[in-house]
């Protein structure tokens, strides 16, 4: 079942990349924050969001 239109699945993924850039350009712990980048991607690659 899908419930992520197209304007929605673009913003993820841009924010998905957003957050993955964090790995790169934060220092210590809080670059792993960036690995949450990893959440909205899959669910717009499966176009399925349990939260909705």
């Amino acid at each position: 079942m899908k419930n992520i239109g197209k304007i929605d699945k673009i913003i993820r993924i841009a924010l998905g990349v957003i957050l993955l850039s964090l790995i790169f350009l934060l220092e210590g712990n809080l670059r792993f924050l960036g690995l949450l980048g990893f959440i909205p991607i899959i669910t717009a690659l499966i176009n399925f969001c349990p939260l909705y």
